[in-house]
């Protein structure tokens, strides 16, 4: 991005009131349409002048297609972050540009409430499916409470870094780690589950946090991009999880950390047609396999035994040469392992 390029896609309004729509949240071509009483084909003609210029770009989700900001106070480039803190300035100096956005952003509140429809009226329509399985395991509180003790003390200073929630789902451990990270990366294959967790996080800052949708055999992202790489009830549906495995460490920084929450092994093979479960849950020594053939250490292993099925959680360190190791250990609370 140039300052000339930059300058040019602003002297525009509309684009002036597109940026700073998207400074608070990420939004669909349709809905930034909706929110300022434009045609979408002329909206989209404002959105490709700011992408272009690099101010803003476009990702495909499904038959979606869903804009965020470029820019931002937090931005690497200090064009970037002097460019967010302009209009961020503009809006509170400018008393008719103010009122414009202020307006605008009233209208978001509308979009803010049809997320939250669309996920209640899923929600509604998989709740037998859902409480199927979650009567088979223990409850979500104790295993959340303790993935975060796990993951913050691991972390040393409590600061998870730039985190991977790979299968995201409905947002809940992206909300949950949030707060605890610098930047957060939401993932899931299915554009249906992104629009879940859209709606879930919408509350958090527009730079906070960001929705990609992809497979998990093959992130997106570039080699060392993350500090800490979360699956949470996600492997299981992998049919070759040494390979997923493989790819979170290629995106995870040296001495960076990896937590795999999911079943240990069991026999419902009922789950495989009724769930889509590749695999009936990991043994230990399936998981330190894998993680030691894929570049990780080891650390700690904790059991929660809840009704059929046993929920394990495991966490390593990315192997690095240039720092101390830390040493392998296992740790197994109250319960089946």
């Amino acid at each position: 991005m140039t300052i000339l390029d930059a300058i040019r896609a602003l002297d525009d309004p509309t684009r002036l009131r597109i940026m700073r729509l998207l400074a608070s949240m990420e939004l669909a071509v349709g809905e930034v349409a909706q929110v300022l009483g434009q045609s979408q084909p002329r909206v989209s003609r404002h959105i490709k002048i700011l992408c272009d210029s690099g101010l803003a770009e476009r990702r495909k989700e499904g038959a979606w297609v869903f804009l965020r900001s470029s820019i931002g106070e937090g931005a690497e480039s200090p064009l970037a972050s002097a460019l967010a803190r302009l209009l961020a300035v503009a809006e509170h100096e400018d008393t008719a540009f103010g009122r414009r956005c202020s307006e605008d952003r009233q209208h978001l509140d509308a979009i803010r409430s049809s997320r939250e429809s669309h996920a209640l009226e899923w929600f509604a329509r998989h709740a037998d499916e859902w409480d199927e399985l979650r009567s088979l395991h223990i409850a979500d509180g104790p295993v959340e409470a303790a993935l975060t003790e796990m993951l913050l003390a691991l972390s040393g200073d409590g600061s998870l870094g730039r985190l991977l929630d790979v299968g995201t789902g409905t947002g809940r451990i992206a909300e949950l780690f949030a707060p605890n990270a610098a930047h957060v990366v939401a993932f899931d294959k299915s554009p249906d589950m992104l629009r879940i967790a859209r709606a879930r996080l919408q509350h958090l800052p527009a730079d906070a946090v960001e929705l990609v949708q992809g497979d998990f055999a093959q992130l997106p992202f570039a080699a060392r991009s993350f500090d800490t790489v979360l699956f949470h009830q996600v492997l299981h549906y992998a049919q070759a999880p040494e390979a997923v495995l493989a790819g979170a460490a290629r995106v995870t920084a040296p001495g960076g950390r990896v937590a795999i929450v999911d079943f240990a092994a069991h026999e419902r093979e009922d789950l495989r047609q009724t769930h889509a479960h590749a695999r009936l849950g990991f043994s230990d020594a399936q998981i330190e396999t894998m993680l030691l053939d894929a570049g990780f250490i080891p650390h700690e292993t904790r059991a929660l035994a809840g009704h059929e099925l046993v929920v394990k959680l495991w966490t390593a360190v990315r192997r690095e040469d240039s720092v101390t190791q830390l040493e392998p250990r296992q740790k197994s609370s109250s319960g089946k392992t």
